[in-house]
């Protein structure tokens, strides 16, 4: 048998490496390995780690995506606590996940202060979002951990998820932001943001909201 360390490996920007039969100390090791301060995203279900190294566009689309939550929450007076690209394991469920975003807002008022994570007793996030999802390696762990909403962007749109009897099923209708009309606008700002620059529809989408507030009786 050849060891190989992880330092040997080059995954290339775009592409995701697969390691199979891995058990669970062996998953904690490598993340011991691959430190905090990494570019790269991981997934581990089930023995399989998935390991990817996103592209620019990739941490593009997926900013504006946490940035388009966050002008949302704050213009809907919607208090949240943000965790970013956490890394959510638990040994129980032989799970692990980083969102590319994720947001506590139900529970928001549980999670103020916190540092670290014990996911045998802190909640999930309510809200995660990941750009690109290419296995059910992570949908797998989505569903373990048990996030509630799941927002995913595939390149060309945003798909809602919501999980429903340990399953996602696809909704056009956010349950945080029921009354907007969320893919419309997160189409509409990614698109903006390709032809006049981030700021720019970022302010864009704060107008339309203010206007859409202030339309309602």
């Amino acid at each position: 048998m050849v060891t190989l360390q992880l330092r040997q490996l080059d995954v290339p920007l775009g592409q995701r490496l697969l390691i199979h039969d891995l058990d669970w100390s062996e998953f904690e090791a490598i993340l011991t390995e691959l430190g905090e301060k990494r570019s790269c995203r991981i997934a581990y279900s089930d023995g399989t780690l998935e390991i990817r190294m996103p592209l620019p566009k990739h941490e593009r689309q997926k900013s504006i995506l946490g940035d388009i939550v966050k002008i949302l929450l704050e213009e809907l007076a919607i208090d949240c606590e943000c965790f970013g690209s956490t890394t959510f394991k638990l040994k129980e469920m032989n799970f692990g996940i980083e969102p590319d975003e994720c947001f506590y807002i139900q529970n928001h008022a549980t999670m103020i202060g916190k540092d670290r994570l014990d996911l045998l007793v802190d909640p999930p996030p309510d809200l995660a979002i990941e750009v690109d999802v290419t296995s059910t390696t992570q949908i797998t762990a989505y569903t373990r951990l048990g996030v509630p909403e799941l927002w995913v962007y595939d390149g060309t749109g945003l798909k809602i998820y919501l999980l429903q009897s340990g399953e996602y099923q696809e909704s056009a209708v956010s349950p945080t932001f029921p009354h907007l009309p969320i893919l419309e606008w997160v189409s509409e700002v990614l698109a903006q943001s390709q032809a006049i620059g981030r700021s720019p529809a970022l302010r864009s989408l704060r107008q339309r909201i203010r206007t859409f507030q202030g339309s309602k009786p």
